[in-house]
Order: structure tokens, then C-alpha cells, then sequence
């Protein structure tokens, strides 16, 4: 079984997990109620999107 000759250090290892995180979602202002909605989803509000009714409200 493989076992490291040396431990590795803090440094090593959180320069290895500078990617390991959350981001934030790209919010955009609904064109018909400038609620906050997700980009390229249709509004939970209002059920737009691109200015088109897909969900009836």
C-alpha cells in the first residue's frame, strides 16, 4: 500500500483547495416585475420568460 514518505503541509494542501468553493448564482431582474430570478429560468413571480407567458399565474 502507498504511504507518503512526508506529511503534507497546510500551505500544500489549502493551495489545493482554492477551488473547493460556493459560488453565487447569476441573478438578473425580471423584465416584467424586476423581481430577482435566476438567468435563463422563467420568473417564479410572474411565470415570464423573454417577455413571453409560460406559467400561468
Amino acid at each position: 500500500m502507498a504511504v507518503p514518505q512526508r506529511r503534507t503541509s497546510k500551505t500544500r494542501r489549502d493551495k489545493r483547495r482554492t477551488h473547493f468553493k460556493l459560488e453565487v448564482p447569476g441573478m438578473v431582474k425580471c423584465e416584467q416585475c424586476a423581481e430577482l430570478k435566476l438567468a435563463h429560468h422563467v420568473c417564479k413571480s410572474c411565470g415570464t420568460y423573454k417577455s413571453r407567458e409560460i406559467v400561468k399565474a
